[in-house]
């Protein structure tokens, strides 16, 4: 059962919804990146919900996150930038950063008066994020960063960046490093358009070409920035299960309403027995996928290891948003078909889901080592 907090934070997030839905089409529409939008989510703690008061965050718990990912599922542009900004940027920041670079950065990004990116995925290293190419060389009290990135969400609109390089590539996976690279260190971008979904979230192109960062910007210690990874992304898949679920009750609520509205042979299709399967299922999915989400963030919470719950809610509520999607566009017909209903572009939105933050296929390779106790890859060669 949610506390109150939850239930005003949900109350909350759905009036900022209703007046900014009718901008954020605009945005869509136009591939644009929905600045207004953003700073008054930052106003409203909506980036920073479970950082510590004194780091400039509202100070709430874990749950109180998903209840506002749940919320924000629907829309999945602005649900993508409070996940980035949270669960793949200030939770690395918070678990592995020094005192120093908490009070730098923390108190900006909870606040949403920067943004930041995670920077893992490379042209040749998407799921095989071992094999990554950039190189960190080891300069005095410096490092210099040569490499590129691919597909990092918030690349073009970021300023701190998680930068993953190997420092030692003789040491394969245990040789990687992570560094807090702020964008004025010669960081340079290229945006990324034509996204079948989330048009409204930036997604760009990140190129080190000699960026010098200290070597107090080293986040967590030489050689362990492949670990940070791997748990960065556990949070990552819960947080991006959690919006899921927020996708299906979105898809959901719009059918019901439409089934009550629209009518064939004389009566509304509400009533149809293949319409209310659909339905059902959709609600089965919806729910399941909710239940898995929260346990994963129980076992989080409770300082338990949690990978393969995280991934099993990744893996299912991934694939249940598409299903779901499918059955919106199908209980609305052809209607269901053009961008006038919304549910086209959950449609769309959903799709993502079982491709970032490790596939779908990736998942089930999780899932299967834990069972079998063999992994049919390895992560540390």
């Amino acid at each position: 059962m949610e506390v109150p907090e939850h239930k005003e934070l949900r109350a909350l997030a759905r009036r900022f919804l209703e007046e900014a839905a009718p901008a954020l089409r605009e945005y869509e529409e136009k591939e644009a990146f929905p600045w207004p939008l953003v700073r008054r989510m930052g106003e409203l703690g909506f980036l920073g919900v479970f950082v510590p008061e004194d780091l400039g965050g509202a100070g709430l718990d874990f749950f109180a996150y998903l209840a506002l990912l749940e919320e924000m599922g629907g829309y999945a542009s602005l649900r993508s930038i409070l996940s980035v900004q949270q669960s793949l940027v200030l939770t690395p920041l918070l678990t592995y950063g020094t005192e120093t670079q908490k009070k730098r950065y923390v108190p900006l990004l909870a606040r949403g008066e920067v943004l930041g990116a995670f920077g893992l995925t490379e042209p040749e290293a998407g799921s095989d994020a071992a094999s990554l190419r950039t190189r960190a060389y080891r300069d005095g009290d410096h490092y210099i960063l040569e490499g590129q990135k691919t597909f990092i969400s918030h690349g073009n609109v970021a300023e701190v960046f998680l930068i993953f390089a190997k420092t030692d590539p003789d040491k394969g996976a245990k040789g990687i490093t992570c560094f807090l690279v702020e964008r004025q260190d010669g960081v340079r971008t290229s945006p990324l358009k034509g996204k079948l979904g989330l048009r409204a979230a930036d997604t760009g192109m990140v190129f080190l070409d000699g960026v010098r960062v200290p070597k107090e910007r080293v986040l967590g210690q030489e050689g362990e920035g492949f670990r940070i990874a791997l748990s960065t992304l556990d949070t990552g898949r819960i947080s991006l299960a959690a919006g899921a679920v927020g996708l299906m009750g979105r898809a959901l609520a719009l059918s019901l309403a439409y089934v009550k509205e629209r009518r064939q042979f004389g009566r509304p299709i509400a009533g149809f027995q293949l319409v209310q399967e659909h339905l059902a299922e959709m609600k089965l999915d919806l729910e399941a996928s909710r239940l898995l989400t929260y346990q994963a963030a129980w076992k989080k919470v409770k300082g338990e290891p949690y990978t393969l719950e995280a991934s099993l809610a990744k893996l299912y509520a991934s694939e249940a948003a598409n299903r779901v999607a499918y059955r919106a566009i199908q209980v609305h017909g052809g209607y269901g078909f053009f961008e006038e209903y919304e549910v086209a572009r959950l449609y769309r939105d959903a799709r993502i889901l079982t491709l970032y933050e490790g596939t779908s296929e990736v998942q089930k390779l999780i899932i299967g080592a834990h069972l079998t106790g063999t992994k049919a890859f390895d992560p540390g060669r």
